[in-house]
């Protein structure tokens, strides 16, 4: 098979860039052949114009599915960026707890949450925050993916035992159960409270019935240019209920002189 040629690698940073708004550099060329390389192979392509054109013709949408699962990075883990969580349960949460006790209901959204590791994070802070309180609250949430192959391991939450070493022991005997000698698995009782949904966040509207209280979208906007992530920002800002909260990564930033959000400690913003 051929090696990705400039053309080629400019046709499809430029589908990548207009579809999922990740922004591709030059550097990024021999990355993507080398994904690529397989599902060429598999398709009986020689070249990539074969394959571009494949996947923008394809009206049944597997092709773009297998594309997106194989160009996007997915690196994530138990407890990454920590700070937040403890932000998040020693002061997001007595503020909702306080601010919508009439209520009674989370509405959170983990806008990234990739193979899950977040979203039961945050799904197993809050079991402990409200699991004791005498009132029954909503503590369902939210969690999206543009990548159909990690949603699918988040539904599962099946995690290689070594993988859970940062997280509390305690959390390991109430929220994990064997699979097998190798894997452990988050119980029923937090997968419940997790619904999964694949989404784009190159998406035109965002299409939700109700506002969320908290936002967490980390280490998915450093692929996206200037523009995008302000646009995406724009949107969150939109979706959030005044108070709320818009959690990124560490490695990002926002426009402060484009955004609505107030900067409150690191990679951690406020509607107010």
């Amino acid at each position: 098979m051929k090696d990705i040629t400039d053309r080629e690698f400019n046709q499809i940073r430029d589908y990548v860039k207009a579809n999922f708004g990740i922004s591709l550099s030059d550097e990024k060329k021999s990355l993507i052949y080398s994904r690529l390389r397989t599902t060429l192979i598999d398709l009986g392509f020689d070249n990539f114009t074969q394959y571009y054109e494949y996947l923008v013709n394809d009206k049944t949408k597997q092709a773009v599915t297998r594309f997106i699962d194989k160009v996007t990075t997915n690196h994530t883990f138990f407890m990454r960026e920590v700070e937040h969580f403890d932000y998040f349960r020693d002061t997001v949460l007595p503020y909702i707890e306080e601010t919508y006790r009439s209520q009674k209901d989370i509405r959170l959204w983990c806008a990234a949450c990739s193979s899950g590791e977040e979203s039961n994070t945050l799904q197993m802070i809050l079991q402990d925050y409200f699991g004791n309180k005498p009132e029954t609250w909503n503590t369902q949430i939210l969690a999206t993916d543009i990548s159909t192959q990690v949603l699918d391991k988040a539904v599962h939450s099946v995690y290689a035992n070594e993988s859970l070493a940062s997280i509390p022991d305690r959390w390991k005997r109430d929220y994990f159960k064997k699979f097998d000698a190798e894997n452990s698995m988050v119980t029923d009782q937090i997968k419940k409270q997790i619904i999964y949904r694949k989404f784009n966040l190159m998406e035109p509207v965002f299409k939700f019935k109700k506002k969320f209280q908290v936002i967490f979208c980390r280490n998915v906007m450093i692929y996206f240019d200037n523009k995008t992530r302000d646009e995406v920002v724009q949107k969150f800002y939109d979706l959030t209920e005044p108070g709320g909260y818009l959690f990124i990564g560490h490695s990002e930033t926002l426009n402060h002189t484009s955004t609505k959000f107030k900067y409150i400690m690191p990679a951690t913003y406020r509607k107010v």
